[in-house]
């Protein structure tokens, strides 16, 4: 299986997760008490009969740290995996060099697993960095690439999304965990006002994923988490939205069994073909895998 060629015959792709290997490289952001139970190896062997448990069938290795090493090292992941059909991995985007970065990584092996790429924007302080001219430079050479930008952004940096979505458009932003809403403390607004905005572009994308971690994670509900998924379903539509289970920082609240069972019971009211677009094809479509088999993909069912 390559990035290219996902098997979804049972229709569902977990489009975020992470791996590591503590022994390899520390996660220098698993530190206190909160997040503790994180402080672990958490690999693919860990995941997998997990995700063959809830129906899933393909998935989107996604970046956890800023760093050039490790991107190689989930290409690889990827390419030794019946599982992994896509790498959304790191490049210095303010190097002048990006260009030339992002053809080495598809010249390594594994390489046509790479579908996108991400910074951890969430932790720069200038709230305005995606705007950057020379963030922006490195935007472009992504679009280029014929890759999508996944954006992992606190809802005070979406205004800087939208603003980056619209200059270059022709760049398919997929905003993670729903740009982070406030769920805990039940807030709706900014946060909704901001994602309507980013999703009145035509290049944008989103994931149903990170909620659970947002929420009270002690004592969530899926109610807890409706009118936020409400909101991005609305803003978006089925077409524009895909399942992620952000394993395994998702364990820190949930299981992945919950987690997907809260995600369909959340699309429940969907028409069938909805309910595929959310759980198989927007991933498909924005990430460009496809099909392998005749067989098209089924409807996830719901909780």
């Amino acid at each position: 299986m390559t990035a290219m060629e996902a098997n979804t015959d049972e229709g569902v792709i977990d489009a975020h997760h992470h791996v590591w290997d503590l022994s390899v490289r520390d996660q220098e952001w698993i530190t206190g008490p909160e997040v503790a139970p994180l402080r672990r190896d958490f690999l693919l062997a860990d995941l997998k009969p997990e995700a063959r448990a809830s129906g899933v069938t393909a998935t989107v290795l996604v970046q956890t740290i800023d760093i050039p090493e490790e991107t190689p090292e989930f290409l690889a992941v990827a390419a030794d995996s019946d599982l992994v059909a896509g790498v959304v991995g790191w490049t210095d985007l303010t190097s002048p060099d990006v260009t030339r970065a992002l053809a080495a990584l598809r010249e390594r092996p594994g390489g046509e697993y790479l579908v996108g790429i991400r910074h951890q924007v969430q932790g720069e302080s200038d709230p305005r960095w995606l705007v950057r001219p020379d963030v922006l430079r490195g935007l472009a050479a992504v679009a280029e690439a014929g890759l999508v930008y996944d954006l992992v952004v606190r809802p005070h940096q979406l205004a800087a999304a939208h603003e980056a979505a619209r200059l270059l458009p022709r760049l398919t932003f997929v905003l993670d965990h729903a740009g982070k809403p406030p769920i805990a403390s039940g807030e709706l607004r900014p946060w909704a006002d901001a994602v309507r905005l980013l999703a009145s572009l035509p290049n944008t994308v989103c994931k149903l994923s990170g909620m659970v971690t947002e929420a009270d994670r002690d004592r969530w509900s899926v109610e807890d988490l409706r009118p936020y998924a409400d909101t991005v379903l609305d803003a978006f539509g089925p077409r524009r939205l895909m399942f992620g289970s952000d394993w395994p920082v998702c364990r820190l609240a949930a299981t992945y069994a919950e987690v997907i069972d809260a995600a369909r019971e959340l699309t429940a009211a969907l028409q069938p073909a909805e309910r595929r677009e959310v759980f198989t094809r927007t991933a498909l479509r924005t990430y460009g895998m496809t099909f392998t088999g005749s067989q098209a993909p089924q409807e996830a069912p719901c909780a």
